[in-house]
This record gives C-alpha cells, sequence and structure tokens, in this order.
C-alpha cells in the first residue's frame, strides 16, 4: 500500500516505486490510499493505480471564522481517521505500508504500525514535513533525498539516503539529441524558467523584463518560460509593458504550460525556478544549473531549505523572492552562461546530489522490510 498527496512532489516518487514493484513483481497487488479531495486522485488513476480516500484535511494556522470552522471539521476528520484506516487494512491486508508525504499518510502508517505491519516513510524536502515529523516514532524506516537531511530528525540511525526518484523519461535522450529535437542546436545557451503549474504574478512581471533584457541584448539564449495557468492570463500585459513582441523573436517562447519539459530540462543549460522537491530532483538528477527563487508562501519555508542545499553544494545561485529583480535574475544567469569553467563547476556539484537509482534504492530498501518468509 501506498499512501501519499497534497502535491504531486508526493505523489510522484510513490509512482515511480510503484511501477518498479510492478516490474519486478507481477504478481504484486498495489493500493494507493490519499484524500478526498487532494490532487492524489488524478494523478494516480490517471497512471492507471486503483485509488481509495480517507477523510483527512489540513490545519489552517489562522483564528479567522472561515479558518476555523475549517480546522473543526479537519479535527473531526483527524478523530475519524484511524478507524477507516484501520478498515481499509482489513479489505487490503498490506505487507507493506509506504508513505511519501500527505496528511493521509498518517493515518494509514500509524495504524499499519499498530497492526505491526512493516512501514516506510520517504521524505522529497529537506525539512521534514509535519506528517514526517508525527510518525518518526512510528516508522520502521525514514527515507530523505540528501545527507544533509539527516541532521534533522530525532532518530538519524532510522534515516536512509536513498535520493527522490525521477521519471526515466527524462534519460530517453542526450543533453546533444535534445537540442537536435527541439531545434535549439545553434550554439546558443538554453534557459528554461517556471514557477508552478499556475503561475507567480511577481516572478512572471520579472521574467518579462527578464526577456526585454535578452531583446536588449541581441538574444543570446533561447528562452522557454512556462508562465502557468494564471500567470498566462496576465503574461500578456507584462509583455506589453515591456515592449517585448514575441512574433518577432522565435528565439524567445512563453507558454501556458511546458508539455515537453523532460526535452526541455534535458537541453537546459540553465533552470530558473521555484524549490520544490520534484524539481530540485529533477535537477540533481540531470545535473543543470539552476537559478532558484523559493516561494515564501509554503510551510516552514521548506523551499529556501531545499535551494539552501543545492547553493551550498555550488549547484545553484540562490535569489530570494523579496531581493530578486529581472535585471538580477538576467545578471546572474549572464554570469553562469557566459562563464563556461563555472557551469561546468555548478552542473558538477548539481549532479554530485543526483541519485539516478533512487527507485533501486527505495526499491532494494522497502522490500527488505518485510517480514520474514514473504516472498
Amino acid at each position: 500500500m501506498f499512501t501519499c498527496g497534497g502535491t504531486a512532489g508526493h505523489v510522484n516518487p510513490a509512482l515511480a516505486l510503484a511501477g518498479l514493484i510492478k516490474e519486478r513483481k507481477p504478481d504484486s497487488e498495489i493500493l494507493f490510499v490519499g484524500a478526498h479531495r487532494g490532487i492524489e486522485r488524478q494523478l494516480i488513476e490517471t497512471a492507471g493505480w486503483p485509488f481509495r480516500a480517507v477523510e483527512i484535511s489540513s490545519f489552517h494556522r489562522s483564528f479567522k471564522p472561515k479558518e476555523l470552522k475549517h480546522n473543526i471539521i479537519s479535527l473531526r476528520n483527524l478523530l475519524r481517521s484511524p478507524r477507516e484506516a484501520k478498515e481499509l487494512l482489513r479489505e487490503f491486508p498490506a505487507d507493506l505500508v509506504v508513505g511519501t508525504g500527505g496528511y493521509a499518510s498518517y493515518p494509514m502508517i500509524r495504524a499499519a504500525s499498530r497492526l505491526g505491519i512493516p512501514t516506510a516513510i520517504h521524505e522529497s524536502n529537506a525539512i521534514p514535513g509535519l506528517t514526517t515529523r508525527l510518525l518518526e516514532n512510528h516508522t520502521d524506516l525514514i527515507m530523505v533525498g540528501f545527507e544533509e537531511c539527516r541532521k534533522n530528525y530525532k532518530h538519524p540511525g532510522k534515516v536512509l539516503v536513498t535520493g527522490t526518484p525521477v521519471r526515466g523519461d527524462f534519460f530517453l535522450l542526450t543533453k546533444k539529441q535534445a537540442k537536435q529535437k527541439l531545434g535549439m542546436d545553434d550554439g546558443r545557451p538554453l534557459i528554461v524558467s517556471f514557477f508552478g503549474s499556475l503561475g507567480a504574478e511577481v516572478m512572471n512581471r520579472e521574467m518579462a523584463q527578464f526577456l526585454a533584457l535578452e531583446v536588449k541584448d541581441g538574444l543570446p539564449f533561447h528562452h522557454v518560460h512556462g508562465a502557468g495557468a494564471i500567470g498566462c492570463k496576465h503574461m500578456g500585459g507584462y509583455l506589453a509593458e515591456a515592449k517585448i513582441d514575441l512574433s518577432r523573436t522565435p528565439e524567445l517562447e512563453v507558454r501556458e504550460y511546458i508539455q515537453n519539459m523532460c526535452e526541455l530540462m534535458r537541453a537546459a543549460d540553465l533552470v530558473i525556478c521555484r524549490a520544490g522537491a520534484s524539481t530540485i530532483s529533477e535537477l540533481t538528477a540531470l545535473g543543470v544549473p539552476a537559478v532558484i527563487i523559493p516561494s515564501p508562501n509554503v510551510t516552514h519555508n521548506h523551499q529556501e531549505s531545499n535551494a539552501r542545499v543545492l547553493s551550498d553544494a555550488g549547484g545553484a545561485a540562490l535569489v530570494l523572492e523579496k531581493d530578486s529583480s529581472g535585471q538580477q535574475l538576467y545578471d546572474a544567469a549572464c554570469g553562469i552562461l557566459h562563464d563556461e569553467a563555472r557551469r561546468k563547476k555548478m552542473s558538477a556539484a548539481m549532479a554530485s546530489l543526483g541519485s539516478i537509482d533512487a527507485a533501486e534504492k527505495i526499491y532494494t530498501a522497502v522490500m527488505a522490510l518485510r517480514h520474514p518468509g514473504k516472498k
């Protein structure tokens, strides 16, 4: 049983491991459990896996009447979820329960632990989330992305550094092949920028300024920017303010959503982005230098912690959103892309943090947890 949700960064590692288990053990039975109203149902069912839900929800840190009502409902769900979790484990008597983050992981891992079922958690972020922290005493194994994460746990002996799985699609082409397929092999570096599937107003405005500076400098780079579903609605106005006509600059592209992210990330010479768990795992696996502007609007500021792991190793330049501007980001990008030695050094530093075989490491670790005699 896999239990996960909340963000794609929590779901994707579980999907990668489930696929590997099914490949190695075709007769395995696998069930995913998430929250009723989370993003996980769509992601998991689209991938073709069976899905069940428990009634669990988050707690909001506010005393506004609407938020207090939400928290009362969440408390009721929390009290009811252990019974639902036990019922699910009776229906699906799992040999192993693996949580990869999200509120639904709590009742399922807790119930499995009480029933004597081996459990494991994979934490994608450098700083453990609330669910992981609450479950640390009740799980057999905690798997993390980087060695630096170990210090954030009360029981470091339970912690195994595995990395975070990345989809195999990212490695179907070499960097050279990806550039050729995209028609961006004229010698100019490729920049890929994005700030989430919805976009970020502040960052989209700054990227419009960034694009204007590229035009002013004679288009030294190819650049593909993903503005996001909401951000794209305002991007036309930002581009008009910056006096950019994209129809006259084919080297610069602004898209609502980047569909061919695997190819673009593989071809990229520099990525400008947030510091979500999935993005961090992709950057390190591919060894792509980055300018990272962590989102300031996440719990425990975990994106900044993620970004500092990369910047401290020398793989990324870290810019806080409060300090960023189109000019500053452009100067940072030029400083990397116009200095081949620095770019290669950053690429090597980023790759040193990556784990291409993360799924294999996690598979080996969780299979070893099963009770003796299990095949």
